[in-house]
């Protein structure tokens, strides 16, 4: 941590950023912390109850955070990724941005919780994730941490529904999705879902009902899936955000194993790489186009 609040006391005072955005104690556990000055920067933390992925103040609508000037953004390798995808997308400029990266042997399923990180306490997305410490930065900080694995309960759970007939999981997701009440924090929590008018938002046409009602939560779902499809970092910020547990982070690792099969394709911290959506190869196999 002393790293990380010198470098960053640096970078204030040197006036190469007007703000460092990354994570400070709170009353009820970690929460994202802008700093302007060393007094602010000398509480900045970083361990694994960090989970926040603050690639999402990057986004260009957040006009309160933009008017506090050129960021430095305190980032994990999945968050790096976010970084990356925002300047493969044109959203953002890479001289616009500092990123101080941060080796991470993962974070906690709770981070509320008081428990130490283990196979058994942390994130289950962390207990896949190779990357240890992200590329793309201009600062790196922290040691290299010990590799924590353990087995995914995700990769399980979608074993067994892809092993579920069509009708069985059906029944599967309109259990889950009936909780949803349209609150778009999946959406709001996303730093890859920044567009300034959601096609979910538009009604002349409306494409997506507004209202928690059956047809308009599968299409909202589905659609918003799809949008990810080889975009998605794994942050897992849309499933914690979501105020009635809906595993989401189902939905979007069973599209990544996919885009993986289809087209080789896994989301990284090189911004020069394209994505699936936008790109074409005439070597598809469109085995599915009938």
């Amino acid at each position: 941590m002393t790293e990380l609040r010198e470098l960053a006391r640096k970078l204030l005072s040197d006036g190469q950023v007007k703000v460092v955005i990354g994570y400070e104690e709170g009353p009820r556990g970690v929460r994202p912390l802008f700093a302007t000055d060393g007094a602010a920067a000398d509480r900045l933390i970083f361990d694994e109850r960090c989970v926040q992925n603050l690639a999402t103040y990057l986004d260009r609508r957040r006009v309160h955070v933009a008017r506090l000037g050129k960021p430095a953004i305190v980032a994990k390798p999945c968050d790096v990724k976010a970084v990356a995808g925002l300047l493969r997308e044109t959203q953002l400029k890479r001289e616009d941005v500092v990123i101080i990266g941060v080796r991470c042997g993962g974070v906690l399923a709770d981070p509320k919780s008081l428990q130490r990180l283990g196979p058994d306490t942390m994130a289950d997305r962390c207990r896949t994730c190779e990357t240890r410490e992200p590329g793309l930065v201009d600062y790196l900080v922290g040691p290299m941490p010990e590799a924590v694995r353990g087995q995914s309960g995700r990769d399980a759970k979608i074993a067994e529904l892809d092993a579920m007939t069509p009708e069985e999981r059906w029944s599967f997701w309109q259990k889950e999705l009936s909780r949803c009440t349209r609150c778009q924090a999946c959406r709001q929590v996303c730093p890859l879902c920044y567009c300034d008018r959601c096609m979910a938002d538009k009604t002349e046409p409306q494409w997506i009902e507004s209202s928690p009602h059956p047809r308009g939560i599968l299409a909202w779902h589905l659609i918003r899936a799809i949008h990810l499809a080889g975009r998605c970092v794994d942050c897992g910020e849309c499933e914690r955000a979501c105020p009635v547990s809906i595993p989401l982070g189902l939905i979007t690792r069973k599209v990544a194993q996919v885009v993986a099969q289809r087209f080789q394709h896994h989301p990284t911290d090189d911004p020069s790489v394209p994505s699936p959506i936008g790109t074409w190869r005439s070597d598809d196999p469109q085995e599915f186009i009938l």
